[in-house]
């Protein structure tokens, strides 16, 4: 029977917990999209690339509101269970609150480890993925960046100014090409025409203008009456390297073991020293930090699962039930808020990551003995 009960409350906040996060992380996903829609308009990438990036950051956005999401699951189930009478099939049947406080905790390890398997694979993995769709894209909407009397510089080391535009078509053009520190190229132009198609590539046909090209401060004008210029060439300025949080948690570990070792060495903080693609000795903090986010942030989900438990140490019929549940549930939001606001503090060193994981185990005591006590107290009276 204990089973059974037991398997009917996982269901349920199960249940709940798969509801509701799918629907805010929907609603996260969906903003977000729009605040990236600059990498079409201003950027110049295609649909594609928008959609794909986007689709791939769907799993941070999970790993972000996970452990809130699982918080409310708990306090609105549990609850609801008090409400509606349901807690005492839990007591009638033998079941302690004691041994209720328990399975939160269990329940919490399995949240936990979903977490976990978040944060240290499938977020990289998605976040790098996500990227690799502007390393390897091209420049498709070149029309769209293009806008009448503004510099667009949205392309790597090209800076274009039109007049003006009607449709792929362009008067009065300039566009500064840079071709390394010495060597610049400025192309002026009458009109223009920029054309898109898969058998030729991204150009721009520019008519009767003229070619200045500078390199060591020496320069030669050519005059043009028709000029084509590739524009496959370029690149966005779009970020595209990996990033710290897109780095591959194995690698991740195998960095900060190379900073620290480094660290015993020398006493210099300035060094720019690339150990190994995306492992550099400048980003130290961003390192520990990142490695904090996921393995540390995901341990404070046991400390949500147990500070739910605080619910069951009062009942509906007493005096102020509903009050009493608020500040249990702010201890819970400051308990998320906490997580994260420690973060700030991180990646100093790696000495001080020990401390930082004995901070959730004070916590996880503090609160289970307080409702051990409180209700072996309860009990006795």
């Amino acid at each position: 029977m204990k089973k059974l009960i037991f398997k009917k409350f996982t269901k349920d906040i199960s249940l709940f917990f798969l509801i509701l996060i799918i629907s805010v992380a929907t609603i996260v996903w969906i903003i977000q999209a729009v605040n990236y829609l600059d990498l079409i308009s201003e950027d110049g990438h295609s649909l594609r690339v928008y959609f794909s990036y986007t689709l791939f950051s769907l799993p941070k956005i999970i790993s972000k509101i996970l452990p809130f999401i699982f918080m409310i699951s708990l306090f609105y189930i549990i609850i609801n269970y008090e409400i509606n009478n349901e807690l005492i099939i839990f007591w009638i049947n033998g079941i302690t609150k004691i041994n209720f406080i328990n399975i939160l905790v269990k329940i919490s390890f399995l949240y936990f480890i979903l977490q976990i398997i978040l944060t240290t694979i499938i977020v990289p993995y998605t976040l790098d993925k996500g990227r690799s769709f502007f390393r390897t894209s091209e420049i498709d909407l070149f029309s769209s960046i293009i806008k009448e009397k503004k510099f667009i510089d949205s392309v790597e080391d090209l800076t274009i100014f039109v007049e003006s535009k009607n449709m792929n078509s362009l008067k009065n053009i300039i566009i500064k090409e840079k071709i390394n520190d010495n060597e610049t190229k400025i192309i002026f132009a009458q009109n223009g025409e920029i054309l898109n198609n898969k058998d030729i590539g991204n150009k721009i046909i520019l008519n009767n203008g003229k070619i200045i090209n500078t390199k060591n401060n020496n320069q030669n004008i050519i005059d043009f009456t028709k000029f084509n210029l590739d524009l496959g060439k370029f690149n966005t300025n779009t970020i595209t390297h990996p990033k710290t949080q897109e780095m591959n948690t194995l690698n991740l570990i195998k960095c900060m073991n190379e900073i620290n070792k480094y660290k015993k060495i020398s006493s210099s903080k300035n060094e720019d020293i690339n150990f190994f693609p995306g492992c550099n000795f400048q980003i130290s903090n961003a390192i520990f930090e990142e490695f904090l986010k996921r393995f540390f942030s995901p341990i404070f989900i046991i400390i949500i699962g147990l500070s739910s438990s605080l619910i069951i140490t009062s009942s509906k019929d007493e005096n102020f039930y509903k009050l009493k549940n608020i500040f249990k549930f702010i201890i819970g939001v400051s308990l998320v808020f906490f997580s994260e606001i420690i973060m700030t503090y991180s990646g100093l060193n790696i000495n001080y990551i020990k401390f930082y994981f004995l901070i959730p185990l004070i916590l996880f005591l503090i609160i289970y003995f307080y409702l051990y006590f409180n209700l072996n107290n309860h009990r006795r009276i």
